[in-house]
């Protein structure tokens, strides 16, 4: 598109953001970006933007729009004050592989180093949390870093850029063309996927009586789930999934055998060590997984398939590296290996299954007396929306249970903080679920520390009606932390208990329906109310407050040195 009328930068970066297909934009004003919120008023048919209450919050809606739709999530803030707020989502989304285009304001180009009011050096703090950060001096350039922008970061391994605007260029009119960006030299997003590699893992996997994949979130972003069940159902390949590989096999699928890590499932941490060859398949071999990386699956041969050969050999040492996209590399290796049946490797899992059942699940699942559990209301939340909603969580125990007892019917179904373990996300990353998949039911599951360190953005749920079903599992205390201090600190709490508000008066307050609950009685019906239209709701669930979420791994320990409490 071209243009040889002059137009101000600021509506520049408008009609750039329509040229990508933006259609929805998290931010909040101020001084040094107000030229391109002015342009913004005109471009209120074209681009949705949703005013959050604090800029963090900005970038993790940004970042759940992102997650469920697949989309490039896009913020828009002022400087200072601003852009350091939008750092703590920034380096969410790079460490959770999240593609994000963040615009900050900036002031004038001619005093950019004077210490200027809220002026901030941008690009070097936020290099290294990036995949790239320009800063944008000249109307001129517009155009050209917004194209660039969104190459680098929906393409390879996805993730965050920054867009730092300095005011002159916001008012400063140019004429507009606008050309996508398809290459940058010395920039290679997804390597050639080498034949030779495709043969030496089929070769492995064909030979293998006790294959076994890990299944990370590269296959959600490469959209690869149906590849990935052709190739697991073809080798009969059991499969678990990391905390960000969740929902990209069906909870209910054959082969699917539940979660890694430190908290996640009794057999896939066991099988592990037990496996003779090990795909991993878009994952990166975090220390939640692997626990003691010098007893880690030694006995097996590793398989590693990654877009990024930052990922190869980084913590693990590999066997068969497959540098491609999960797109690309499951059908072209589901092409070379064998029809085969595993059934008695299969069925060794069900032993350890069945002790987790019965030492945990039963426990915190399915109890016939004393205080709610957090797994007891996920479950019931889960089994209430048919399995079909979108689960996000904040971070401590309620991420765990919920990502233990959600179960998923769907893709891109789970949105949590993974890397970073951002509390604070849940609230504001619902927002962005919400927008990003309007039809699908949202339900966001919180600690009460958690969700006061974000409370303000029940502000936004109001202004948008956003029907997002809140669920508050209240502890009284910070959980996870508290749980630590027992086990490795003698139970001395220390700073973990709280004196919490009145949640539901505050909701109200907001104009937002809620109740509060404390009985197992009551829990169906107000589970009923909550999603009984698609209205914001709040539904406090008051827990017990020594909760445990077991199983656990220590920190740093062999991945079976499983611990399944008393």
């Amino acid at each position: 598109m071209e243009t040889k009328n002059k137009i101000s930068g600021g509506e520049i970066l408008m009609r750039s953001l329509v040229e990508e297909g933006v259609d929805t934009i998290f931010g909040y004003p101020g001084g040094a970006i107000m030229p391109v919120f002015d342009a913004l008023f005109d471009y209120d048919k074209h681009l949705n933007h949703i005013l959050t209450r604090h800029e963090q919050g900005a970038v993790h809606a940004a970042q759940g729009y992102a997650r469920v739709s697949g989309k490039v999530g896009v913020c828009l803030v002022t400087s200072g004050p601003a852009a350091t707020n939008a750092i703590t989502g920034i380096s969410d989304a790079m460490l959770d592989s999240t593609p994000l285009v963040v615009i900050t304001g900036q002031v004038v180009a001619s005093l950019l180093g004077t210490d200027a009011f809220q002026e901030i050096d941008v690009v070097g703090i936020t290099q290294p949390v990036t995949k790239w950060s320009y800063q944008i001096r000249r109307a001129e350039d517009v155009a050209w870093a917004v194209a660039r922008a969104f190459y680098i970061a929906r393409s390879g391994r996805p993730g965050p850029v920054v867009l730092d605007f300095a005011k002159n260029a916001q008012v400063q009119e140019t004429n507009f063309e606008y050309k996508p960006c398809t290459f940058i030299r010395s920039y290679i997003p997804v390597p050639e996927m080498k034949p030779e590699q495709i043969e030496l893992a089929a070769s492995l996997i064909n030979n293998a009586k006790k294959p076994y994949a890990l299944v990370g979130q590269g296959v959600v972003l490469g959209n690869a789930e149906p590849e990935l069940k052709k190739f697991l159902e073809k080798a009969d390949i059991p499969a678990a999934w990391t905390l960000l590989g969740a929902s990209a096999m069906p909870t209910d699928f054959r082969l699917n055998k539940g979660m890694l890590g430190m908290h996640g499932n009794v057999a896939p941490n066991m099988k592990t060590n037990e496996c003779d060859v090990l795909i991993a398949i878009g994952m990166r071999f975090d220390d939640r997984v692997t626990g003691d990386l010098n007893t880690y699956a030694k006995q097996a041969k590793i398989i590693h398939i990654d877009i990024d050969a930052a990922e190869i050999n980084k913590n693990v040492t590999v066997d068969a590296p497959i540098l491609g996209t999960t797109k690309e590399v499951l059908p072209a290796l589901t092409a070379k290996i064998h029809t085969a049946q595993h059934s008695e490797w299969i069925d060794s899992f069900n032993e350890y299954e069945e002790k987790e059942f019965e030492k945990v699940i039963l426990r915190e699942v399915f109890p016939t007396s004393g205080e709610l559990t957090m797994g007891e209301v996920i479950h019931k939340v889960s089994e209430a929306t048919n399995h079909s909603a979108i689960c996000v969580t904040d971070v401590g125990q309620n991420q765990m249970m919920g990502a233990r007892y959600f179960k998923f019917s769907q893709t891109r179904s789970l949105i949590t903080s993974g890397g970073l373990g951002t509390m604070g996300f849940g609230l504001p990353a619902a927002i962005g679920a919400k927008m990003g998949a309007p039809d699908r039911t949202v339900c966001v599951f919180s600690g009460d520390g958690g969700f006061q360190m974000t409370i303000q953005e029940l502000g936004t749920i109001m202004q948008e009606q956003l029907g997002i079903k809140m669920i508050i599992l209240n502890n009284h205390f910070l959980g996870m932390v508290r749980q630590w201090q027992e086990m490795f600190f003698d139970e001395r709490y220390s700073f973990t208990e709280m004196l919490n508000p009145d949640f539901v008066t505050i909701a109200k307050g907001y104009r937002i329906e809620g109740t509060e609950i404390r009985k197992r009685e009551e829990l169906n019906d107000a589970i009923t109310d909550m999603l009984k239209d698609d209205k914001p709701y709040l539904l406090v669930v008051n827990v017990e407050k020594k909760g445990m979420v077991y199983p656990m791994i220590p920190a740093g320990t062999c991945v079976t040195n499983i611990l399944l409490g008393d």
